[in-house]
């Protein structure tokens, strides 16, 4: 069983290639260093989910985000649509930076990305020092944790802490849609 760990010790644990489950907005998360390709593909195997779907990046504000994404090929009215729907439970799937890595994007030039309203999450990303992968904490086919006691015991045992706390109140997890656009891809 993972050790349940503070924020700060779980942000320096995530910075020496940690795996850390952590609450959401709606469910709870499996985060990590986006740009340590070991643990990223660790994360993966341990959800049984394939490099090609992608992931999201959390963060508590823009600028953490700025370079995974390629914001001028981003529209400004649609860029102001993205703005104004954070920080909440909007995740959004904007145009990649030329150099952002395929076991993050799934080898799409587009990545999914949110500022978290949640403060559990706010803080995790602060004290990192940046943006984490944010995926839901269960395996591929079987539903979300909704509570710490829901979490899979195989993924308990397999990832290095929990950082404690509830998760943001919502009934699904968030909405995921096209930035250049608005079209829905998970409601």
């Amino acid at each position: 069983m993972a050790r349940t760990l503070a924020i700060a010790e779980a942000a320096s644990l995530l910075q020496r290639g940690g795996l850390v489950a952590y609450p959401t907005e709606a469910v709870w998360g499996l985060g990590c260093d986006p740009d340590n390709e070991a643990t990223v593909l660790r994360l993966l195997e341990l959800k049984q989910r394939p490099v090609d779907k992608g992931l999201i990046l959390v963060a508590s504000h823009l600028d953490p985000l700025r370079r995974w994404l390629d914001l001028p090929a981003l529209p400004p009215e649609r860029l102001a649509v993205v703005l104004a729907s954070w920080p909440g439970p909007h995740t959004w799937v904007m145009p990649a930076a030329s150099d952002a890595p395929a076991w993050i994007t799934g080898g799409r030039d587009s990545i999914a990305v949110r500022i978290s309203a949640h403060p559990v999450v706010a803080a995790l990303c602060e004290a990192f020092g940046g943006a984490l992968v944010s995926t839901s904490a269960n395996r591929g086919g079987e539903p979300p944790a909704r509570c710490r006691a829901d979490l899979d015991p195989l993924l308990d045992d397999a990832i290095d802490a929990i950082v404690a706390g509830d998760t943001g109140g919502l009934a699904q997890p968030t909405a995921i849609r096209l930035a250049l656009d608005g079209a829905i891809l998970r409601a």
